[in-house]
């Protein structure tokens, strides 16, 4: 059996974990799963041999991917047994809604309208954000509004780059606005956020 544990930033929580039942068990199936079972062995040699250069680092990395191989599965599983009709796990398979979180996840800093999201969905304004809502809980300019804060959030704690740096990687020209946005989402300003997770 293989334990772990994730710290997560509770202020800002991905909605995946809404979606996620307490225990995940994944049932072992000769050829299914064989990336899991990779990870699985991978960690197991880097657990077992005497620990060697990069090995701190190796183990971080494979526990990452182990979370990502599991959570992958589960999602696959939902999906095979029509249990994901709704929530993330939909989201990310739906042939209009998987292409606008694409699209806002690699540029969260553009300007995007509900118009353009729609387009990159191949559907109309309206029934866009209707079935953008519908799956992933919240308006797409809403969403786009918290992977902004997010995606900041993450570059604050990772990163020395200014805080006007950050604003304008993440769509805000202002860093006035920007520093409004974070402190309603985050409950503090962007500068005190950063020294607070140091």
């Amino acid at each position: 059996m293989l334990c772990g544990a994730y710290l997560l930033d509770s202020s800002g929580p991905h909605p995946l974990l809404n979606d996620l039942p307490e225990v995940i068990h994944l049932p072992t199936r000769v050829g299914h799963q064989r990336e899991l079972r990779a990870a699985v062995e991978l960690l197991g040699v880097e657990l077992d041999g005497d620990a060697r250069p990069g090995s701190d680092t190796i183990l971080l990395t494979l526990l990452d991917l182990l979370l990502l191989y599991i959570l992958r599965a589960w999602f696959e599983a939902q999906h095979a047994s029509g249990h994901a009709a709704t929530g993330w796990a939909a989201a990310l398979r739906d042939s209009a809604v998987a292409p606008a979180l694409r699209a806002i996840h690699g540029d969260p800093g553009r300007q995007w309208t509900v118009e353009e999201l729609g387009a990159q969905a191949r559907l109309s304004r309206a029934a866009f954000a209707r079935r953008f809502t519908r799956l992933v809980g919240q308006p797409p300019l809403t969403y786009l509004t918290w992977w902004r804060m997010t995606t900041a959030a993450r570059l604050l704690r990772i990163s020395d780059a200014p805080v006007d740096t950050i604003a304008r990687q993440v769509g805000y020209s202002s860093q006035y606005t920007f520093t409004h946005a974070f402190k309603r989402q985050y409950g503090s300003p962007p500068g005190s956020y950063r020294r607070q997770a140091d």
